[in-house]
């Protein structure tokens, strides 16, 4: 059995018996045990050799986790120690259990700890910077097993659910916020399949939201799924926190004018999608002289933008009326006003769209046109929230 499978764990128990076991280590330095990695290499048990780490962002109270790492490389962990036992990092990962298959909603301690193994420690070497920043301990998350193993996560922020600690500010709508698949599982459509089972579990709910900005990865997966399922065109949103309208941008729209494609993170810490090496940043910006209420559910009309974005959908033999001029849109619904001037409205539909782009340029085509500054896309933390 693996840890995944003994009685879970309790916060104080994992604190105690670490605490414990550290001091039993620092009080017997010459007693060495050792710990077998591999037929060829072992390291030695030590107080040297064990550090602590911090599980979640709200840590409090504190909840250690005791990792070994070889004398070479204190950023490497190559072992936990749970259950009064140390365990090999692949170990903690793996699962004897026939039931855990599929995406799980993560409960249990344990369970977290695989969250955290999967975004703070397996998927990086000792150059790369960690991938996210430390989860909450409540956060929502799912956990996708395959073949008796952890192949990856996804994470989500609920509609009501609170943006940060200071702001006071909580999301308008439910938003996928974090995603990750392991490298080797990678190019199996392990990524579609988080993101078909995020729109299914919130199928009650109108509209739906992806953290911004997109990776590459994160836009090829749902240009793919938003191909194979059309009803949620008009539905599914990247958005930033906490998702009013000046938040939110439709997907499809985005992914037939070139948008996400050329968007680059400009401030703000970062997360990553991994379903290939990309990343992609999540910007909480808000503004605490300006609280929206939780139950604000007002949108744009936007009616027929289902044809107006088939219409830009080259691989339908059509093209946007507004192509030509850089950053602008098929539908203006895909950058509404302010939630507190009230829905705004499409054009009359005996408008024509494209004499009144070239007579009139949209005011919002340079702003949206323009490339945000490069230089946080390496960076690898997602925005801390407590």
């Amino acid at each position: 059995m693996y840890p995944v499978d003994l009685p879970a764990l309790v916060d104080t128990d994992l604190t105690s018996a670490s605490e414990e076991y550290l001091s039993s280590l620092e009080s017997r330095p010459d007693d060495n045990e050792w710990f077998q990695l591999s037929q060829t290499s072992k390291v030695a048990i030590t107080a040297n050799h064990v550090r602590r780490l911090q599980l979640f962002e709200d840590d409090q109270p504190d909840c250690p986790l005791l990792a070994l790492h070889p004398p070479d490389d204190p950023t490497q962990v190559v072992a936990l120690y749970l259950h009064e036992n140390w365990w090999h990092v692949d170990d903690v990962l793996r699962t004897s259990s026939n039931s855990r298959i599929g995406l799980i909603s993560v409960q249990s301690l344990t369970e977290r700890v695989i969250v955290f193994l999967l975004s703070q420690v397996v998927e990086r070497s000792s150059q790369e910077k960690v991938l996210f920043s430390l989860h909450r301990r409540t956060e929502s998350c799912k956990l996708l097993w395959r073949d008796g193993q952890a192949v990856g996560f996804y994470t989500i922020k609920h509609k009501g659910s609170l943006c940060d600690g200071w702001s006071g500010r909580c999301y308008l709508l439910p938003a996928l916020d974090t995603v990750l698949v392991r490298r080797s599982w990678r190019r199996r459509g392990l990524g579609l399949q988080m993101l078909a089972d995020f729109c299914s579990s919130f199928s009650a709910e109108q509209f739906l939201g992806v953290s911004s900005p997109l990776s590459p990865s994160m836009v090829a997966v749902c240009r793919s799924f938003l191909q194979r399922h059309e009803e949620h065109l008009e539905h599914l949103y990247e958005v930033e926190a906490p998702g009013g309208w000046t938040q939110r941008r439709n997907i499809w729209l985005s992914i037939q004018l070139g948008i996400n494609e050329e968007s680059t993170p400009t401030s703000g810490e970062t997360q990553r999608y991994e379903d290939d090496s990309s990343q992609k940043t999540y910007n909480c910006r808000v503004d605490p002289t300006s609280l929206t209420p939780c139950n604000v559910n007002t949108y744009p009309a936007i009616g027929s933008s289902v044809q107006q974005m088939k219409a830009c959908d080259p691989s339908r033999g059509g093209s946007s009326p507004s192509s030509k001029i850089s950053g602008t849109g098929c539908s203006p619904a895909a950058y509404a006003d302010d939630l507190d001037s009230g829905p705004p409205t499409r054009p009359p539909p005996s408008l024509n769209t494209e004499r009144t782009l070239k007579s009139n340029p949209s005011p919002s085509a340079d702003s949206h046109g323009e490339k945000p500054e490069e230089g946080t896309q390496s960076s690898a933390k997602r925005v801390r929230r407590t």
